[in-house]
């Protein structure tokens, strides 16, 4: 009889630990502690998708951020433990990873190369290392690892429902903080953990993560196979997203939430003069609910091209700025708030943000980086649509559609709110992109196994 490599180590390892539990703990109690230690470790490996989905959730939502009480946990250090070693125990006991690749992936690992070239000569090292090690090589390492471990229908229907759930939870706290006049910018803009420092402290990053789930909720009302309930469940949560979003007074949110809405209902309206009308007069409808006009900064009482459209434009310039004096590499990761005072002509005493993910990516990692960045989204988008043509199949199941419908509006609402948020080095588009590709791997293999059963039938 041959036992698997798990099933040896886990013998090994209890044997240890009795032998050493006996001799420093001779308690009852510790034997039956250890004799769980194989269920435990099994539990971990066949579930292990659902501890890295955990990790991304607690890091994109920021949901101990958002539930202040659950922050002395460190659920999200926890988390990113867990999903180390899960990964390790995947890739190197159980044997059950299953890496591949695919073109998307040489775009991200080449564009990640060039980011982490440009570190040492970025004109703040210190800032550069701490984003490249605190949060974006652990976003690219996650990226990998949940397109490789995303293999199965249920986890595809987990990852909706999750990300359904999670923004339900993250839009109500912005509605409270809004009726409740909570951490609001400029008197009427909401956002969440402002005081402790939270990245849901800006109303731009807010909306950006009020509109990822997006998709996923109209995407799952939408289809008309799922539970009365579930389907319930995602209007609720689309209404409560919509209303987040327009609490924001984002504007670059509002247009990302229009890029969503337009995808799905360009697929069920057939009069595209309808469509369009319809788009504009949505636009208008939304931005005067919006209180867009009530904002301190671009809000009516500016004349002109107010004061944040402005600010929008000399950021840019800065960033075109600092591309030209950096071609190859950039000025390096997080830094172009460092450099605004060098290469803005419009200097008013404050460094700012570049609004912009196609200029932030531009300034920080040169022409270089931005030409891999926009082909690594575009051959994306263009695999999404790809599969979203067999949506309709018979053969595909109601949690498989929702994610072939959500995928390719999720990266069009993040090309149009990129235009206005900064999202470059952040999960949102590299979640999407990690999706797509293992939903196009589900499909291939899916589709294999239909033609091999077919091939075998007399």
């Amino acid at each position: 009889m041959t036992y698997s490599p798990l099933v040896i180590v886990s013998m090994v390892v209890v044997l240890t630990l009795t032998t050493l539990a006996l001799c420093f703990f001779p308690h009852p109690f510790i034997l039956i502690v250890i004799g769980l230690f194989p269920f435990a470790l099994w539990g971990i490996v066949n579930f292990s998708f659902y501890i890295v989905l955990a990790f991304v959730v607690f890091s994109f939502f920021r949901i101990h951020e958002v539930f202040p009480f659950l922050e002395p946990l460190k659920l999200p250090l926890l988390l990113a433990l867990a999903a180390i070693f899960v990964v390790c125990l995947r890739a190197t006991i159980s044997k059950n990873l299953q890496p591949y690749w695919c073109r998307q992936f040489t775009y991200l690992l080449l564009f990640f190369i060039v980011v982490t070239i440009a570190i040492p000569f970025a004109t703040n090292v210190a800032v550069a290392v701490k984003s490249w090690s605190g949060t974006y090589s652990k976003i690219i390492l996650i990226t990998f690892i949940v397109a490789w471990m995303m293999r199965k229908e249920i986890h595809f229907i987990t990852t909706s429902r999750v990300f359904i759930f999670a923004g339900a939870c993250v839009g109500l706290v912005a509605l409270y903080n809004k009726f409740n006049n909570i951490g609001l910018v400029e008197g009427t803009r909401v956002t969440i953990g402002r005081s402790i420092g939270s990245l849901l402290g800006d109303p731009n990053d807010l909306a950006l993560v009020l509109l990822y789930p997006m998709a996923f909720a109209i995407a799952s009302f939408l289809e008309k196979s799922l539970s009365k309930f579930e389907r319930f469940f995602s209007f609720t949560t689309f209404s409560i997203l919509l209303y987040a979003i327009l609490a924001t007074q984002s504007r670059g949110g509002l247009l990302g939430f229009l890029a969503v809405v337009s995808l799905f209902a360009y697929k069920r309206i057939r009069s595209k003069i309808l469509l369009f009308s319809g788009s504009i007069i949505l636009v208008i409808i939304l931005f005067i609910v919006a209180g867009i006009s009530e904002r301190s900064s671009g809000g009516a009482a500016e004349s002109g091209i107010d004061e944040s459209a402005m600010g929008r434009l000399y950021a840019w310039e800065a960033a075109w700025n600092m591309a030209l004096d950096n071609p190859i590499l950039g000025v390096g990761i997080n830094n172009f708030y460092y450099n605004y005072f060098y290469y803005s002509p419009h200097w008013d005493g404050l460094n700012h943000a570049v609004h912009s993910t196609w200029f932030g990516v531009l300034a920080e990692s040169g022409f270089v980086g931005l030409i891999l960045f926009v082909s690594l989204i575009v051959s994306t988008l263009l695999m999404s649509l790809k599969m979203l043509k067999t949506a309709n199949d018979e053969h595909h199941t109601p949690g498989i559609r929702v994610a072939l419908n959500a995928a390719p509006a999720g990266i069009i609402g993040f090309i149009v709110s990129g235009t206005f948020l900064t999202q470059g080095f952040i999960w949102a588009i590299y979640l999407q992109v990690a999706l797509v590709i293992a939903l196009n791997r589900y499909l291939t293999s899916k589709n294999n196994s239909i033609i091999n059963v077919n091939s075998k039938r007399p």
